[in-house]
């Protein structure tokens, strides 16, 4: 779930993007809502709420960092207006520290390399092509659903034919002040334990 608020560029419409899908779309109004579904499957794939000011006043506009309380207060808004749709938000930290267990040529790139990364609750099995990385190391690791401060949106991919989940990121793709501009993956100290958020790392240059 991914919330917009663009009042220059769009108006006073509140964006609510819940996934994807390369089926035709239909819409249904409700009140103030338009529901964007999809119409294979009939599942909701989006939400605008319009005169969203009215009902809620946000700081400024771009992304719109979701809490649990901004997301109860959405859920009311759909409920004013009858709309048939749950909320549902992950708050779980999307940027970990990683340990790098195994890690395999690509069977069809030979700059790649495939990673299997435990990250605290779960291994994941991540491509990454950064020609620093070994076997052994601790790393950060943009979970997928994660938004890197570029934007980019992480997503579960397959490269070269390799299913990939998360991305192991440099210190210059965290933003990281004074990060180094070379190609490479942060590396960061073992003691830490994998699936700790990366928020909660003090690392400077």
């Amino acid at each position: 779930m991914r919330v917009y608020y663009n009042t220059k560029g769009i108006g006073d419409v509140l964006l609510i993007e819940l996934g994807s899908t390369t089926n035709e779309l239909s819409t249904e109004r409700f009140g103030d809502v338009t529901l964007v579904t999809d119409a294979v499957t009939n599942e909701a794939v989006a939400c605008n709420l319009f005169c969203f000011s009215t009902y809620e006043k946000l700081p400024g506009d771009g992304v719109v960092e979701l809490s649990p309380e901004l997301v109860s207060k959405l859920q009311q808004i759909l409920d004013q207006n009858d709309v048939p749709l749950e909320l549902k938000a992950d708050f779980t930290p999307k940027f970990v520290v990683g340990h790098v267990k195994e890690l395999t040529a690509h069977p069809d790139a030979d700059k790649l390399r495939v990673a299997t990364v435990d990250v605290g609750d779960e291994e994941l099995q991540i491509v990454c092509g950064a020609p620093n990385i070994e076997q052994g190391q601790h790393v950060v690791v943009a979970k997928v659903g994660a938004t890197m401060p570029s934007g980019l949106e992480i997503k579960d991919a397959v490269l070269r034919g390799v299913p990939s989940s998360g991305m192991i990121c440099s210190a210059k793709e965290l933003a990281i002040p004074n990060a180094p501009q070379e190609k490479g993956i942060l590396v960061i100290d073992s003691s830490v334990v994998p699936g700790t958020p990366f928020e909660s790392l003090s690392i400077t240059f």
